[in-house]
């Protein structure tokens, strides 16, 4: 359903651009004088623009075709301008490429050249729209849901300690490593510095590098081209060159292989991709924050990270204290969930009573905020009064003696039901690991949790 516009003085060139583009274009608009392109672009969008470089008033410097293409811009900024001229050479054609034309034609052209130049611009204008549609989808996920340190809750010293860094960093393009356990909030860090950031107004790529195999690392990352593969139907861009301008965020690289490590690091030496199938490298200018809740210094002691990519990604680090160890942000998180979930849930009325607060607080909340947002959310969805207790909570026991095998009953019922918790807790409710962990199978395992009401 492309559009196309062709701008020339010459009725014969109008008309043979017309009739060669008509089985690949839905809409074409031809027009000798340019000075209607003004009007053109005030009532309508076109997909590619066909504009010759001379008229009447100068024949043969370019000067005309280069003023116009200023004017298409103006009003398109993603236009795709392809400009036409019989007196062309390198210089002209370079200078054209500088001031935002997407390629060049001479007269007289080939037919396939141009129908190939046609459909090379036609591609650009799409990924031009669609890098617009998620630009957009960004911008309007920041003010909906906020941004910067907002969205990370905490009076603390030791968060307060995090702010301090995010506001110190966030304005610079220092690479960031954020460590950190599970369900700390790792990724919100990550949004609250490109938030604060000069690429704020650009787009946040996060990969889970965690779920990359070996297999879809270099075209996920990276991208690909046409044919690379049995799949690649088309040329597709990485997340790398998505993040071009913004910020890429690559969440659990602890686990990358040394393999891929050696990959990612040449990208980030040479800020530049080169897509799978394809040998051109493409510059990229991302900002890189990185984050892991292994040990990573423990990993590159045991040679399974390489010491180079570790000083490439922690110029600054930023640590991220575990719930137990700021437990005086406990009521602070919980009443945030709450307060979400009650909205969500058509739950106004709902309370917490003191007791469950104060339970909240001596846990050790083993899957950190993570785990008390599902624990709120669960308890809102299964409660039944106006006034959420103990019996509506469903977490391992407080443990006051930090033993970990020892229980507070003899109920082998109950203490079948701890031990079914503590493993589904440790796998974050993967049943297939927890299975295995307990020596039982799925089946069984789903049995007992039905028993239990888990």
């Amino acid at each position: 359903m492309s559009k196309v516009l062709v701008v020339d003085d010459n009725e014969d060139i109008l008309l043979a651009i017309k009739l060669l583009l008509k089985p690949f274009a839905s809409v074409i608009i031809t027009e000798k004088n340019p000075e209607k392109i003004n009007s053109l672009f005030m009532d309508q969008s076109f997909d590619v623009v066909f504009l010759d470089m001379n008229y009447s008033k100068d024949t043969t410097s370019g000067q005309e075709g280069f003023y116009w293409l200023k004017e298409i811009l103006k009003y398109d900024p993603k236009a795709v301008v392809i400009l036409i001229t019989a007196y062309g050479d390198i210089d002209t054609a370079v200078k054209a490429i500088k001031e935002g034309a997407t390629d060049f034609i001479l007269k007289p052209w080939q037919n396939e050249k141009f129908i190939a130049t046609y459909n090379s611009a036609l591609k650009l204008r799409e990924s031009r729209n669609e890098l617009e549609k998620i630009k957009n989808r960004q911008n309007y996920f920041n003010q909906t849901f906020g941004g910067g340190t907002n969205e990370i809750i905490g009076i603390s010293e030791s968060m307060q300690k995090v702010f301090k860094t995010i506001q110190k960093v966030a304005d610079t393009d220092a690479n960031v490593l954020i460590l950190g356990e599970n369900g700390t909030g790792k990724e919100l860090v990550a949004r609250a510095l490109h938030k604060q950031s000069k690429r704020a107004g650009e787009i946040f790529v996060s990969v889970d590098m965690g779920s990359l195999t070996q297999t879809l690392f270099e075209s996920e990352l990276f991208g690909y081209v046409k044919g690379a593969f049995t799949d690649a139907k088309e040329d597709r861009a990485g997340r790398f060159e998505l993040a071009s301008d913004g910020t890429i965020f690559l969440d659990e690289i602890g686990n990358l292989p040394l393999e891929m490590q050696a990959k990612l690091l040449t990208v980030i030496q040479n800020k530049e991709v080169v897509r799978v199938g394809s040998s051109k490298p493409i510059p990229v200018n991302s900002r890189l924050v990185c984050a892991t809740n292994i040990p990573i210094y423990d990993q590159v002691a045991a040679n399974k990270f390489r010491q180079d990519l570790l000083y490439r990604i922690n110029t600054v680090e930023i640590h991220l204290p575990p719930l137990r160890e700021r437990k005086g942000d406990i009521p602070l998180l919980t009443e945030h969930f709450l307060t979400l979930y009650k909205k969500k849930y058509n739950k106004p009325q709902l309370a917490i009573d003191e007791s469950t607060q104060k339970y909240f607080e001596n846990y050790e909340w083993p899957g950190n905020i993570r785990e008390l947002q599902h624990a709120i959310e669960r308890s809102v969805i299964l409660c039944d009064s106006h006034l959420l207790k103990l019996t509506d909570i469903s977490l391992l026991p407080v443990n006051p003696s930090g033993n970990e095998d020892s229980f507070n009953t003899m109920n082998l019922e109950e203490i079948e039901k701890q031990v079914i918790q503590k493993a589904l807790l440790k796998f974050e409710g993967n049943v297939s690991k927890a299975a295995k962990e307990l020596g039982l199978t799925r089946t069984s395992l789903y049995r007992r949790m039905e028993k239990h009401g888990l």
